[in-house]
């Protein structure tokens, strides 16, 4: 059931792409290195693919693909910006899998990255996930290293009462 309204249970968010975990702080966009949007964690991506990192449903998808927003079932809103300044491809380098309302689980395909578009671009490939309703956060624990979409856990989020 969608929005449960932020049970006692943290709420574990799996890696939405494969690659080195990096603190929101080195991203060079202050947007998201000042935690404007909110905070979180980015990972460099290492492979094109792009899924959920939680079950609920897609928010929004930017008409570049270049980034999404996924509500959880506990109502956590996440934000997926793929690369920095990726938004200047205009959609070049970036295929929806999925669309707005749809239901996700965790590993759920929503959309392929082209990395040798967005490289020969000179994009970064550092992509944040954000976490935008941090009012109802009470803190995180970011996860480090390399990790695999899907897989392996990049925040732990802990709600308020």
């Amino acid at each position: 059931m969608i929005n449960k309204l932020f049970g006692p249970s943290p709420c574990i968010l799996k890696a939405p792409v494969t690659g080195k975990l990096i603190d929101l702080k080195m991203v060079p966009d202050e947007a998201f290195s000042r935690k404007m949007l909110g905070d979180g964690i980015a990972i460099q991506a290492e492979d094109g693919l792009v899924v959920s990192p939680v079950k609920g449903r897609v928010l929004q998808i930017f008409p570049t693909n270049h980034a999404l927003g996924i509500i959880s079932d506990e109502g956590l809103e996440i934000l997926i910006h793929l690369g920095i300044d990726t938004v200047e491809l205009k959609g070049q380098g970036f295929t929806r899998l999925v669309k707005s309302e749809d239901l996700v689980e965790p590993g759920t395909p929503l959309i392929q990255m082209d990395l040798d578009i967005i490289r020969n671009n000179n994009k970064s490939l550092l992509s944040p996930i954000i976490i935008t309703n941090m009012e109802k956060v009470k803190h995180m624990e970011s996860m480090n290293g390399f990790v695999n979409a899907a897989k392996d856990n990049i925040l732990k989020i802990h709600y308020r009462k």
